[in-house]
């Protein structure tokens, strides 16, 4: 069995310099990837709704970082959930005109609920993250900067995956503050 793991995280900033006065914007995009993902499919999810398995509940976290050996902390720490919540409907706008699907997949990112047609988008919705990091410039003082971000992921058993807990750190990206 290969494991799940973070994708390489990519942090987009959006320009290279700045003043002391600005707001710097850093968004931190990655994906879990692997076996959870390949995992969270229809034939899994109506497995785990005959077995009453019918939440999923995904832990992770983004924390910015600057400096070398000590490391100052940026703007605020993500620490927050997405859950997926397996149900059964016989709503006919969800239902697929290629097959008579009645198990369906409710995401929510940020307790705003998301409900996608294709397996694909659904994964998309839970295992991708876009998070946005705003902080003021004077908080990293003039001159060259080095940020990272490291972040973390974990889940509990359920009928298609067992429990587990994944890390990753970024490389650095270099910012000049004027």
């Amino acid at each position: 069995m290969a494991e799940s793991k973070i994708s390489a995280i990519e942090l987009v900033k959006s320009k290279d310099e700045y003043s002391s006065d600005e707001n710097i914007e850093i968004n931190v995009q990655f994906s879990v990837e692997g076996d959870l993902r390949n995992a969270f499919n229809e034939a899994n999810w109506t497995k785990a709704y005959n077995n009453n398995d019918v939440s999923f509940k995904m832990k992770y976290g983004v924390k910015l970082t600057s400096g070398g050996f000590r490391k100052k902390e940026l703007g605020r720490t993500i620490d927050t959930y997405r859950k997926a919540s397996i149900f059964w409907t016989r709503n006919p706008k969800l239902v697929n005109p290629m097959k008579d699907r009645r198990i369906w997949v409710q995401v929510a990112k940020n307790f705003e609920p998301f409900i996608r047609l294709s397996e694909e988008e659904v994964r998309e919705e839970l295992f991708d993250f876009d998070e946005k990091f705003v902080f003021k410039a004077s908080d990293l003082g003039k001159g060259k900067h080095k940020i990272g971000a490291e972040t973390f992921a974990s889940w509990q058993k359920h009928d298609y995956t067992e429990t587990e807990s994944i890390k990753n750190n970024s490389n650095e990206i270099e910012i000049t503050v004027n």
